[in-house]
């Protein structure tokens, strides 16, 4: 009989971590005039209504995953996104603070969202230039990516072999997969709220599994 070589099923590499990036669910509408409160100069919303459905939509797709960490960031959107999974699991959240949104400066706290909906120029030149560092007092493209590929491997090296959530932000995401896959900073900005994105991950590489899943949220 002939010998068969058939296609073969991902495998992770020995030692790795599969790591889960799950944005956190929609916070509440910036409103003018009134700012976010501040967190270490970070904007810090609770969820919005529609954040805490997405929050149980993660726990019901993730409930049965066989996680064996969930990390959260210092901000409470993520703790608040985390929560029904981490009840589900009994488990208690690990805040990695490495994995916090970018700080946007003077525009924190709100000022963000509308800068952006008005079209000021200096959020076209952010985009064009892809440098988070022309907002005044923000930090760089190149600082974000540094501590966030710092945290991910220090993920790595603490969970081989182990599949964890981390509930983290856009920003974080865009550059989590930049850093994985060569591509421009901004190239994988605007996963969606409460979507997951997923990473192998080893001292020595990044494989994408996953980016953006949204298959869990179809029905909000």
């Amino acid at each position: 009989m002939q010998k068969e070589y058939r296609q073969k099923s991902f495998q992770a590499p020995p030692g790795a971590l599969s790591l889960l990036l799950v944005r956190h669910g929609e916070s509440e509408a910036a409103i003018p005039g009134k700012s976010f409160p501040l967190v270490d100069g970070h904007g810090d919303p609770a969820l919005h209504p529609k954040g805490h459905e997405q929050a149980e939509a993660v726990a019901e797709r993730l409930e049965h995953d066989g996680l064996d960490a969930v990390y959260v960031t210092t901000l409470r959107r993520t703790h608040q996104t985390a929560a029904p999974l981490a009840a589900r699991l009994g488990i208690k959240t690990t805040v990695e603070r490495d994995l916090r949104e970018i700080c946007l400066g003077e525009w924190d706290g709100g000022l963000y969202r509308i800068k952006m909906a008005e079209g000021d120029p200096i959020f076209h030149k952010v985009f064009a230039e892809q440098e988070w560092g022309h907002v005044p007092g923000a930090e760089t493209t190149e600082c974000l990516h540094t501590r966030v590929k710092s945290a991910i491997l220090r993920l790595a090296g603490t969970h081989p072999d182990e599949h964890v959530a981390a509930f983290v932000h856009g920003g974080v995401i865009g550059a989590a997969m930049s850093i994985a896959t060569g591509a421009a900073p901004f190239a994988f900005l605007g996963a969606e709220n409460g979507s997951i994105t997923h990473l192998v991950i080893t001292n020595d590489a990044m494989i994408v599994r996953g980016f953006n899943d949204c298959t869990h949220l179809a029905e909000l």
